[in-house]
């Protein structure tokens, strides 16, 4: 392999990332969600996975600092797709979980996400696509 290819996965990742971006994004619009960028969908797809979530677990679970995430769920609050609940034991701690608006919604955005994982996986066979996230992940330990 030639050195250039090799010194260009990093970018290469980071532009199947941009490409990966751009295509939730047209893909949101097209469902009528233009407000809603993909880490939106993610905190949406958590919060349909775990049911209620604090605000430092959603968090941790998408890999952003707390001050984004605030960012992130009040918009998602002012859309009306959360809610944001005082915990009972603690009343320091935000409790978030979908209304069932956001219910309808992370239905959407599940068919998005295999719609992506669908392109992203084209031409791969199964025995490939467990070699490749074998390998991401083995890079992602890395750091």
């Amino acid at each position: 392999m030639a050195e250039d290819n090799i010194n260009s996965s990093i970018s290469k990742i980071s532009h199947i990332h941009s490409e990966a971006a751009a295509f939730l994004v047209q893909k949101l619009a097209e469902k009528g969600l233009p407000e809603l960028a993909s880490s939106h969908g993610n905190i949406l797809f958590q919060l349909s996975q775990n049911q209620t979530m604090t605000m430092g677990e959603l968090a941790r679970n998408i890999n952003r600092d707390k001050s984004t995430t605030t960012v992130l769920v009040r918009k998602l609050k002012n859309a009306g797709l959360i809610q944001v609940l005082s915990d009972k034991s603690d009343k320091r701690n935000k409790i978030l979980a979908l209304t069932e608006k956001g219910t309808e919604y992370t239905q959407l955005t599940a068919e998005i996400s295999r719609e992506l994982i669908q392109t992203f996986y084209k031409g791969f066979n199964d025995s490939e696509k467990e070699q490749f996230f074998s390998f991401l992940k083995r890079v992602e330990g890395n750091f």
